[in-house]
């Protein structure tokens, strides 16, 4: 999501940096919320930042005052074109690719950084997925999607907004959900409200199963919620016995993400059996 910044003479001026529907843009207007939002991050244990969708650079501006290396990652040339020309302090800085297709080690290499932004709506799953990848550099990670979206990320179970993204963030990450936004306060406003959230990450990041497993069970378990995991987990061929076991008969909103680690380790004797 693209962003509002005030009180800039520049070349380029404002006005000509339009919100695009396909980029899902949604120009901040608050300084506060913009502020507020800089201020999640805690700096600490790393020092570089990677913000995502800067747009015309209202958060970027607050990240900028803080002891960080900035870097920005846009897809929407007019608004690197306004960046460029209003914060000349990004220079080298202000990468022009699409986050979910471009290598972020290029920018990093292997070191610690921190994810932020006010993220396109249309995109924002598919960042958390790419935060997921990258857990082992990425300590902290922030920023604003719409609320249903930021509410289901910190979900705990045995709610209905419970889901795939809730087991798989809090396994590896603790997730608060921080703030709500009003439509209001973007041009143009959307027509939702949107929620600000903050992932750090937890101190152990290994899980006493096989990850890639993991991962398999919860997105199986999820793709028919409404049933019992007995049955949304027959694709793993699973023995009569083991499937008695009481943690079958549950549904997978029921799981928390420790007993869904309980669960892999369940099935990972005939899981990796099967594959061989």
């Amino acid at each position: 999501m693209g962003k509002f910044q005030k009180k800039h003479t520049a070349h380029f001026s404002e006005s000509e940096v339009r919100a695009k529907k396909h980029l899902g843009q949604h120009f901040l207007t608050d300084e506060n919320i913009a502020e507020r939002i800089a201020d999640t991050l805690s700096l600490s244990g790393y020092k570089k930042v990677l913000e995502i969708g800067p747009g015309m650079g209202v958060l970027t501006k607050y990240l900028l005052k803080k002891d960080a290396e900035v870097h920005v990652i846009e897809i929407d040339t007019e608004s690197v074109t306004y960046l460029r020309e209003n914060y000349p302090q990004l220079e080298g800085r202000i990468h022009e690719k699409d986050v979910l297709k471009y290598d972020l080690s290029q920018i990093f290499g292997n070191e610690p950084f921190a994810v932020i932004g006010n993220f396109p709506y249309n995109i924002s799953t598919q960042i958390v997925f790419k935060v997921l990848e990258m857990r082992n550099q990425i300590p902290e990670f922030s920023g604003m999607f719409q609320k249903e979206v930021a509410k289901r990320i910190c979900e705990k179970e045995g709610n209905k907004t419970y889901g795939i993204l809730s087991v798989l963030v809090q396994a590896f990450f603790e997730a608060e959900y921080l703030f709500t936004v009003p439509p209001t306060v973007f041009s143009p406003p959307p027509k939702v409200e949107s929620g600000v959230l903050r992932l750090t990450r937890k101190e152990n990041l290994k899980l006493a199963c096989d990850e890639k497993l993991f991962f398999r069970v919860v997105k199986t378990a999820f793709n028919q919620r409404r049933k019992t995991l007995r049955n949304s987990l027959k694709i793993f061929n699973l023995p009569d016995n083991l499937r008695e076991d009481a943690i079958f008969g549950k549904r997978p909103e029921q799981l928390g993400h420790q007993e869904f680690i309980e669960l892999t380790l369940k099935i990972q004797p005939y899981a990796i059996s099967n594959q061989q």
